[in-house]
């Protein structure tokens, strides 16, 4: 992208000079029309009842094409809905006028334009000018026209600029929107309330996950960003608020990677008198709805797989998994030597104070997630690394727990919560410990949470959702930074 120097002070200078004339950044042009709603309404009307019909508008947006030709001109507008191309001729706009527009004004410039409704010789809609005044000077050049912003992480450092020159990436977040106001819907429409919780905790919970810190001066206090909003979720099931759901900026002190934000979005959402099956099945359904309302169609392409939401979701138990994918048996997993000899084989770092659950999840993860391309619900998580999943009745060994698997990676993660105050503390107790000997994702001691349990949380099913991720899905983008409007960066070595 050029940043040329000439070209900006040639730009400031046309500035100074509608400075100097008292004509810089008006804001009185009264706008009433848009791009899109003028294509819609006049797309089909002739040249010759344009003619006749003499249909007054008045528009603004962006020059984002600017051809001089003498007396008469055409200047292609962007505004926020489309596009549409104005006339633009010396002796209807005056001489002065005109002349301006000739000499101070650039592409790039957010311009107000009157004038009535006509097609060209063509047959292009366009908007023919009888006044044009410059709302705001764009002193920084655009990038050329055909080829936008080809340093990719360029678009995300100036998305801004990234936004004016791309259809594209325009259509990406209007599609995040998308997803977001139909989640929405789709949860109101069954009687959940949406709430807010807290960003700041004073203990962090509801995920292993490393937090930041901050400092609150007034209190003398320490507090951590949000990593899961699930423990206050889960305090307010239990003051009665049966079906509850938060769409929430959660914050990971980890690293920088296509499909990880250290910032990102979750929605969260818990029913009580429900189990995990139920919440796999209200998934199933939120995400079909999803994907037919913003793609069209159930079946997507996701970098170059087609993948179906219309079909039932696929289920596997992840030490079935594991033991198919490594073609050992499940005893062999279930015995600590036996599964630290099929990590060290498939070169899986293992840490000695690791048990049997947590040594099934690194080999999944390494080994098996990342072939389940259909959306898959795995189950069977070991409880070890499960600390608020109630565990399953017939094997306590693991939880009655899930996540779900789109194109190899992780979408969602639910279960049936563990509602047992006595047993919830025990897990604390457990998780404090490895945080005092170094593990940063390990759970702190809640004691308050505790204390809510004791109150009584009725049986409930709960369920986080990586909407960014989600969005990535439904608009074919490859990394994360492609669907959050302004990334995490680097800071820049020049």
């Amino acid at each position: 992208m050029s940043d040329d120097s000439d070209l900006v002070e040639s730009r400031r200078q046309k500035l100074n000079e509608l400075r100097r004339r008292g004509i810089a950044y008006p804001n009185d042009f009264d706008r009433s029309d848009f791009a899109e709603e003028l294509h819609a309404r006049y797309g089909d009307s002739s040249k010759e009842a344009l003619e006749s019909e003499a249909v007054g508008v008045k528009i603004a947006g962006r020059i984002m094409l600017r051809r001089v030709m003498g007396k008469a001109s055409f200047i292609t507008l962007q505004d926020g809905s489309q596009q549409i191309q104005c006339y633009l001729k010396q002796q209807d706009l005056g001489e002065a006028s005109y002349t301006e527009f000739d000499e101070l004004y650039d592409r790039g410039d957010i311009v107000g334009v009157t004038g009535t409704m006509m097609r060209t010789n063509k047959g292009e809609l366009t908007v023919h000018a009888s006044e044009i005044v410059l709302l705001t000077k764009s002193l920084q050049p655009l990038p050329e026209k055909y080829h936008g912003i080809s340093d990719q992480e360029l678009k995300y450092r100036l998305r801004y600029v990234d936004l004016i020159m791309s259809d594209a990436s325009r259509a990406v977040f209007r599609a995040r929107s998308q997803v977001i106001s139909t989640i929405r819907r789709f949860f109101d429409a069954r009687q959940f309330l949406e709430v807010e919780t807290p960003m700041m905790h004073p203990i962090p919970g509801g995920a292993s996950a490393r937090p930041f810190t901050t400092h609150h001066n007034s209190l003398d206090m320490e507090l951590y960003l949000r990593i899961a909003p699930e423990l206050y979720l889960k305090r307010l099931v239990v003051g009665g608020f049966e079906r509850v759901y938060e769409i929430s900026r959660v914050f990971r002190n980890e690293g920088l990677s296509s499909r990880h934000n250290p910032e990102f979005t979750m929605l969260e959402f818990y029913q009580a008198y429900a189990t995990y099956e139920d919440a796999m099945a209200l998934t199933q359904e939120l995400l079909r709805d999803v994907v037919v309302t913003v793609a069209g169609s159930s079946v997507i392409e996701f970098q170059d797989q087609q993948i179906d939401f219309g079909k039932p979701m696929g289920r596997v138990d992840m030490s079935e998994a594991v033991a198919n994918e490594m073609g050992v048996s499940l005893e062999v997993l279930g015995d600590p030597a036996g599964i630290s000899k099929v990590a060290e084989a498939a070169s899986v770092k293992v840490d000695p104070d690791w048990g049997v659950g947590k040594t099934l999840e690194a080999l999944f993860e390494a080994r098996v997630e990342k072939t389940l391309i259909a959306p898959t619900f795995v189950t069977g998580h070991p409880a070890e690394v499960s600390p608020l999943s109630r565990k399953n009745d017939l094997h306590p060994e693991f939880t009655d727990r899930f996540e779900l698997f789109i194109a190899g990676r992780e979408i969602a993660n639910g279960f049936s919560e563990l509602n047992d105050p006595e047993d919830q503390a025990d897990r604390f107790r457990i998780q404090a410990e490895k945080l005092s000997l170094g593990d940063t994702e390990a759970m702190h001691f809640d004691a308050d949470y505790i204390k809510a349990l004791e109150y009584g949380l009725p049986p409930t099913a709960g369920e986080g959702i990586g909407i960014d991720r989600l969005v990535m899905l439904v608009t074919n983008s490859p990394s994360i930074r492609d669907v959050l409007l302004f990334p995490q960066m680097r800071s820049r070595k020049d």
